[in-house]
């Protein structure tokens, strides 16, 4: 007897610009599988969950579309993500913020808005100069691939160091592709550790934030007009959690 498991095409909020032309995701648009028990199995998983990989691991489960999950851009992987959990357990999440229970229909977030005249197609790489020193640099957009480097290298340096707080300048280094022309890691390591100023670092961060193709998960708390990221955890993908 053959079972056939029902799937859905998730559009990404890159519309597939910022991969190369032969790579899967080009088109914009990836195939994922409905949650099974398989999937429950996984998001139970005490070894997945104490190393944190658990919703790496569910993601991984779900894609139908032979891709490689390091190559994904931070803000598919969220799309997907959000799929994932609409079709695994309908769109009502809700959770605590403050002391208030919130309830957010996820079927309803949306990708943010891009400006496509900014991407060159198939190309993860653009220019910025710093306002205070005008410095030119280049920087790419994280995939998810360099977002598990980064937690490795910042365990590491917590293995030596429990004191240790470098995030930001870690992300920095992997977020930068050039300065004033160079691409030696060197000169980048360089640069953000000594002569990087702070407002040039916040300007950078929020103009990545400005052009970054993602999902809106935020929401506004009841009876507040400012909105606030919605809490990701394990209870994301099962309530009951």
């Amino acid at each position: 007897m053959s079972f056939t498991l029902p799937t859905e095409i998730v559009e990404l909020p890159s519309k597939g610009l910022l991969y190369p032309e032969n790579h899967p995701l080009a088109s914009g648009e990836i195939e994922i599988k409905y949650m099974t028990a398989k999937e429950e199995d996984i998001l139970t998983n005490a070894n997945y969950i104490n190393n944190g990989i658990v919703l790496d691991k569910l993601l991984e489960s779900v894609i139908v579309t032979k891709v490689n999950m390091n190559d994904i851009l931070i803000g598919d992987k969220n799309a997907i993500m959000v799929a994932t959990r609409v079709l695994g357990y309908g769109g009502e999440y809700k959770f605590k913020y403050g002391d208030e229970e919130q309830t957010v229909d996820l079927s309803q977030i949306e990708a943010k808005p891009i400006d496509e005249s900014i991407y060159t197609r198939g190309v993860n790489e653009f220019s910025f100069t710093l306002p205070a020193t005008n410095t030119p640099i280049t920087f790419k957009l994280l995939t998810h691939g360099d977002e598990v480097a980064i937690t490795k290298e910042l365990e590491g340096r917590k293995k030596v160091n429990k004191e240790a707080s470098s995030d930001l300048t870690i992300r920095l280094k992997r977020l930068i592709t050039s300065i004033n022309s160079s691409r030696e890691q060197k000169d980048i390591n360089d640069f953000v550790d000594n002569y990087l100023l702070a407002r040039d670092a916040r300007a950078l961060r929020e103009h990545v934030r400005q052009i970054q193709p993602d999902v809106d998960l935020t929401f506004f708390p009841e009876g507040s007009d400012t909105r606030v990221d919605i809490p990701i955890g394990i209870s994301f993908f099962w309530p009951e959690l």
